[in-house]
């Protein structure tokens, strides 16, 4: 039960992991940065292992451990979590997670507010996952439940509201949040002898060093990334792969059968990658869709250009209008290749610190802070489908 003295908001964040993703990243900003005078905190996580970002949680926010190997291996504990806690407030983030919350909402205090973060433009999403037409057919039966879904970039609600019978009023658009000064902090750390001139036996000559960061799964790209270098013919270009997936082993042959594998380090995980995007010349995120890539936006707090896929998923609303970064013209990786060029044959200057402004945690924690302390929906009514079944 809440103390009589505190009259705060209590906002219950759920989350499958504390690996190293965007999502986890976006989550922790906000506990970093919300108004403690308004808000009582309290993170859930499914599954605590290879919770690389365990450290980063605030020491005020209550860590909850659901201790489950998978999701729905959680839901039992989670409905139970909420019925003792009865918070005020329920967040939670990725598709699976929020699908199996809008579920059980019936199931859950009714005076609680439920919220969902969206994290990728579904449409290019469920194309990924085994029957992705069952999947869509939940997006559309269960995700008008919540009484918030947070989109990303504008792509994502409109997909939402045209394709999954989301009502257009409770899909509010907020960007993902960036804390510049963090980021510019952690940049400073040193980077390991190598990097910034000179991979292999061309230390001699001019290098242009291209970082790329992502979990190597189809999604990303990174094949078309790897192809777009092999095709530009320059010997200059170096890349620099942050991230770990099963594509790995893939992803090295095809670097080894271009003939680029003397011109790409594939580096693992980095926990602070912040360095190697404030050495290099070039960001590239050659995504085949995205939500809102937090990458972009911290490359671009580091001072670097970017150069991008045009990506489904808020790129466009990201770097549209910044000259010193270019889009792809098309989803292939001769497009990029061409887009690779393009920026080479520019001014190739950094970004001016001012360029990610908009998307400052001061501004996007505020937003949160407005939908956290609407009012709630009272008596939830059952939708048609509900009804019958």
């Amino acid at each position: 039960m809440r103390r009589l003295t505190d009259a705060r908001l209590r906002v219950l964040f759920v989350i499958p992991t504390l690996t190293g993703g965007g999502a986890e990243r976006v989550i922790l900003t906000l506990l970093r940065h919300l108004d403690r005078s308004r808000f009582q905190l309290a993170l859930a996580v499914v599954d605590m292992r290879n919770a690389v970002f365990r450290e980063d949680v605030p020491e005020d926010v209550e860590l909850i451990d659901l201790r489950s190997l998978r999701v729905r291996f959680a839901l039992p504990k989670l409905v139970r979590l909420i019925w003792q806690r009865r918070p005020d407030v329920v967040l939670s983030t990725l598709g699976h997670l929020n699908l199996s919350l809008a579920v059980l909402r019936p199931l859950l205090p009714n005076s609680t507010r439920y919220l969902a973060r969206e994290t990728i433009v579904v449409s290019e999403g469920l194309q990924c996952y085994a029957r992705p037409k069952w999947w869509a057919w939940a997006y559309r039966r269960y995700y008008r439940r919540f009484d918030r879904v947070i989109c990303q970039s504008y792509d994502m609600r409109d997909d939402l509201v045209a394709h999954f019978a989301c009502p257009a009023e409770t899909a509010v658009v907020i960007n993902n949040p960036v804390d510049v000064e963090r980021i510019r902090q952690l940049a400073a750390e040193p980077v390991e002898t190598g990097f910034v001139r000179g991979i292999g036996n061309e230390a001699e000559k001019e290098i242009i060093n291209l970082v790329a960061a992502g979990r190597l799964v189809p999604q990303k790209g990174f094949d078309m990334l790897i192809e777009a270098m092999a095709l530009c013919g320059d010997r200059r270009l170096h890349l620099t792969l942050l991230g770990e997936g099963p594509l790995l082993e893939e992803l090295e042959t095809l670097a080894k059968s271009e003939g680029m594998s003397g011109r790409i380090r594939f580096s693992g995980f980095r926990a602070n990658p912040y360095p190697f995007f404030r050495q290099a010349d070039v960001f590239v995120l050659s995504s085949r869709f995205e939500g809102f890539p937090n990458v972009v936006l911290e490359a671009l707090a580091c001072g670097t250009p970017v150069i991008a896929t045009p990506a489904p998923g808020g790129v466009r609303e990201l770097l549209s209008g910044n000259k010193d970064c270019v889009i792809a013209g098309g989803m292939t990786s001769t497009k990029l290749a061409e887009a690779i060029h393009t920026w080479i044959a520019g001014k190739r200057l950094r970004i001016a610190s001012d360029v990610v402004s908009p998307y400052g945690h001061e501004t996007i924690v505020g937003q949160f802070e407005s939908v956290f302390d609407a009012p709630a929906r009272r008596g939830m009514m059952p939708t048609p489908e509900d009804a019958n079944g």
